[in-house]
């Protein structure tokens, strides 16, 4: 059954991804520099990345058709993981990375729409639209590759080019030791967030059973 609620929880995440392609590449044309590198930065952002995945999956919830990639994005376990990536977006960004910056204009609509208001309509997806009683312990396991997988890409790419996303993985100001503690800190806030869905999860699952 259609629910335009969801048809307009995905376009206000496109929305914002393309808010802030839009600001990148347009910087990027007035500083001569690469289109395709703007663009390669822009999605080396573990916010932009989470952020598409939330939006992949909204779009197929509200219009997809029924194909594997819509059965396998819609599944309890990888809703449910996407949900805690977001999440973890929004409390990082505003405890390590809103202090540093005072966006305006479009910056500061893009800014809202990726770090506040897409994960406050995720969560309410999470608890309207995904059935609940299905998640285990081991997923948080699977979860974790994705942080885990992006920052040793991000160590990697910034050997490579020196360049860091976030100020908290800059080993060239910071050090791996430093880093490395960054990284597990972020690393133990994501597994208390999925604790606590997986939690909500099995709660919610034996009220509704």
């Amino acid at each position: 059954m259609p629910r335009p609620w969801l048809t307009l929880a995905a376009l206000l995440g496109w929305t914002g991804l393309a808010v802030q392609l839009y600001l990148v590449l347009l910087a990027r044309w007035q500083e001569q520099a690469s289109l395709i590198g703007g663009m390669v930065n822009l999605f080396g952002y573990f916010t932009v990345l989470s952020n598409t995945l939330v939006a992949t999956v909204l779009s197929h919830a509200a219009f997809g058709r029924e194909t594997a990639a819509r059965r396998w994005f819609l599944t309890p376990a990888v809703s449910s993981g996407v949900l805690v990536s977001i999440v973890l977006v929004a409390v990082a960004y505003s405890l390590l990375l809103r202090h540093l910056w005072q966006p305006e204009g479009w910056q500061w609509l893009a800014d809202e729409l990726l770090h506040d208001v897409m994960p406050l309509v995720f969560v309410l997806y999470w608890c309207l639209a995904v059935p609940k009683g299905r998640l285990r312990l081991s997923h948080l396991g699977a979860w974790s590759l994705y942080p885990l997988v992006y920052f040793l890409f991000t160590l990697w790419r910034g050997h490579e080019i020196g360049v860091y996303p976030y100020p908290f993985v800059d080993v060239a100001s910071l050090g791996y030791r430093r880093v490395l503690i960054n990284a597990l800190a972020v690393l133990a806030g994501f597994w208390g967030i999925g604790l606590l869905v997986i939690g909500v999860d099995r709660w919610w699952g034996r009220v509704k059973g």
